[in-house]
This record gives C-alpha cells, sequence and structure tokens, in this order.
C-alpha cells in the first residue's frame, strides 16, 4: 500500500500532463480516511494533503489511486469495476482520466 506522501509526490511529478485539466478534485482514499486534493486552476497545478472543495470527488483506495498513477490500471477499468467512485461533475472525473491513462 502507498503512502499518502508517496502519492502527492507521484501526481506532482504528472503535474505537466494534468495542468490542463482546468478543474480541483479531491481523492478520498477509501482505506486510510485521508484525502489529497488537486488544484488545476489557475494554470498551473497544486497537489496537496487535505479536502476542500472540489469539482469531482474520486473516492477510491490508495493502492488503486498508486495503480492509476503509475498506468497499471485504466481509469475506466477502476471505474467499471467499482475499484472508483465518482462524485460530482463525471465530465471532469473523464477528463482527468483521459489525462491519466497512459494508453
Amino acid at each position: 500500500m502507498a503512502d499518502l506522501s508517496s502519492l502527492v509526490e507521484a501526481m506532482r511529478e504528472r503535474a505537466g500532463a494534468l495542468a490542463e485539466l482546468g478543474y480541483k478534485v479531491r481523492f478520498d482514499l477509501t482505506d486510510t480516511g485521508e484525502a489529497i486534493l488537486l488544484d488545476a486552476t489557475g494554470g498551473g497545478v497544486e497537489v496537496g494533503e487535505g479536502g476542500g472543495e472540489a469539482d469531482a470527488v474520486l473516492k477510491l483506495s490508495s493502492d488503486t489511486l498508486d495503480k492509476l498513477i503509475t498506468g497499471r490500471i485504466g481509469p475506466l477499468l477502476a471505474f467499471s469495476t467499482g475499484r472508483l467512485k465518482v462524485e460530482g461533475s463525471q465530465g471532469v472525473a473523464l477528463k482527468l482520466a483521459g489525462l491519466l491513462d497512459p494508453g
């Protein structure tokens, strides 16, 4: 299981690809009760620990998030198998999925 700081760091490494998202997305980690907020508004990308208002909220385990970031599982597969649940804007979640998907 990946820890919160390594997940945040991995997202920061992908910031270039995520910059065009243009929205705020919160990742609620179901196994740890922690959250990561990705803010891609204002032309840059900020990734930090903790919650906050977001256009879309993704609920998933830290292991699933790690697999998404590293490309070991596709976002649509994670969603269709129930490992990823989306609250809020489905469109924002789909756009994020397109940016995360290495294929």
